[in-house]
């Protein structure tokens, strides 16, 4: 986008605030240039269903860990985490268990994304989505990245130790992945019987 500013003699003032106007109004474009490149792909009733089909009984399940719980989620997820309050999603049909789901937002570089994280019954994971993206497309993992997820440890959700980080989308690459292990490690933490 150009602006041009044309100052004639005799005209500085107008000059001036034609100046400072046209300078306020880059200014504010460049203030909403980057959500211009955000990418909200689903809501969270979509966001539900993608993960547990129609029909199904979704229920809030919110998570207190106790001081030794956060230590032991930062230990094994090798992740800093900002609460101890954390909520997974249940999934039910007719009675029957179709497991979990957590919505974990993260920053990225500077903006931020958020992530669908489905777990089986039993915390194998299932799923990742991508809901929202607000970095610039390019930065973003393709979805066959995000599919070589499915049934890994925490261990293997190191970058290295299975899944590498995507050359290009470094950066999300690497968030998403401690993004999967924190709430694999938190599952853990809340359903002792389940996971690995």
């Amino acid at each position: 986008m150009h602006s041009q500013f044309c100052v004639s003699r005799g005209e500085s003032g107008q000059g001036k605030v034609g100046f400072f106007a046209a300078l306020l109004t880059g200014v504010c474009l460049l203030g909403v240039m980057p959500s211009a490149c955000a990418t909200v792909y689903h809501s969270q009733e979509e966001a539900f269903e993608l993960a547990f089909g129609t029909g199904v009984s979704v229920t809030a399940e919110p998570v207190f860990l106790t001081d030794e719980q956060i230590a032991a989620v930062e230990r094994e997820a090798r992740v800093k985490l900002d609460s101890g309050l954390f909520t997974f999603y249940t999934a039910e049909r007719d009675g029957k268990s179709l497991g979990f789901a957590a919505i974990e937002s993260h920053t990225v570089r500077t903006q931020p994304e958020s992530l669908l994280i489905v777990l089986s019954p039993t915390g194998e994971v299932g799923r990742v989505e991508v809901l929202a993206f607000h970095e610039p497309p390019e930065y973003q993992p393709a979805a066959r990245w995000f599919e070589l997820m499915k049934g890994r440890t925490i261990e293997q959700l190191i970058p290295g130790n299975g899944i590498d980080a995507v050359s290009g989308a470094t950066l999300s690459s690497v968030a998403a992945l401690a993004s999967v292990r924190k709430v694999k490690a938190i599952f853990r933490q809340a359903h002792p019987a389940g996971g690995e």
